[in-house]
């Protein structure tokens, strides 16, 4: 792709190369998402203090109880909310000072799949897919096309471009909005509950999915999920949020052996214990 052409908002509006201004790829390394202190509140407090960070091309997991912060903090990470204290940084941008043209910038290289996947009900499945690329490039219609295709194919949804949600089943509505979310190749993508209800043979294919799709594009990849083992599968390191607060924060591999008590009884599923 060559250069990017502006809006004349001064927006990129064709493509994002890795050096642009968000600075997302600049230093390797560099931490993407990193929140510090953080303390969010509504009718009751649901943040407390939260710290964490995600290097740079990471496959990094939330889990936790429900109730626990892990959508709030998302929707923080996004700029949907604004921290009461503390401050959230995407790409080393304190998102909360962010005007609109600067949050749309930084969205723009973000990939997000919802819990519910909130595809258009009113739109086929090709066009829910074509939706991002048409709302933050200008790519012509043929490309958009072949980009589509290209990511159906690669989802294993090729032939059911003229489909509209309500005619897919659960795995095949997951797998449109995972191309959706991953399309326009963000640098960044968060995946919020990606196999919730899904049987065991299509969780384990949607991880596959995932994981496939991560190797490829190098992508900072954020799952929140509450299938704690097939998320140990796909991640490298994974936090866990409880009453608002980061309870662990550390390697996949050995959270089931974490000093904390209320950490083993989620991951090991005990009835037994603190929580």
């Amino acid at each position: 792709m060559g250069m990017a052409s502006r809006s004349k908002k001064g927006r990129d509006t064709r493509a994002w190369p890795r050096s642009s201004a968000c600075g997302f790829g600049r230093v390797p390394g560099a931490r993407v998402i990193q929140l510090r202190d953080v303390f969010k509140s509504f009718d009751r407090p649901v943040l407390h203090g939260v710290s964490l960070e995600v290097p740079r091309g990471a496959a990094w997991g939330l889990i936790g109880p429900g109730a626990s912060g892990k959508s709030v903090l998302l929707k923080l990470v996004c700029g949907l909310l604004r921290p009461d204290a503390g401050a959230v940084e995407v790409a080393g941008r304190d998102v909360a000072a962010l005007d609109d043209d600067g949050l749309a910038s930084v969205r723009a290289r973000i990939g997000m799949l919802f819990q519910q996947n909130a595809l258009f009900d009113f739109m086929t499945v090709h066009e829910n897919v074509a939706f991002p690329l048409r709302r933050t490039t200008t790519l012509p219609d043929d490309e958009i096309h072949r980009r589509v295709r290209e990511r159906l194919r690669a989802v294993g949804l090729a032939g059911s471009e003229e489909k509209f949600p309500s005619q897919l089943s659960g795995g095949m509505r997951k797998r449109c909005a995972i191309a959706r979310a991953s399309v326009a190749r963000p640098e960044l993508v968060i995946y919020d509950e990606p196999t919730a209800g899904l049987d065991p043979v299509t969780t384990s294919r949607i991880y596959d999915l995932l994981r496939a799709d991560q190797q490829e594009t190098g992508a900072t990849v954020l799952v929140v999920s509450s299938d704690v083992d097939g998320l140990r599968g796909f991640v490298t390191r994974m936090a866990m949020i409880h009453q608002g607060r980061i309870r662990y924060d550390g390697e996949a591999a050995g959270i089931e052996d974490a000093a904390d008590p209320v950490v083993r009884q989620f991951v090991r599923g005990e009835l037994e214990g603190p929580l």
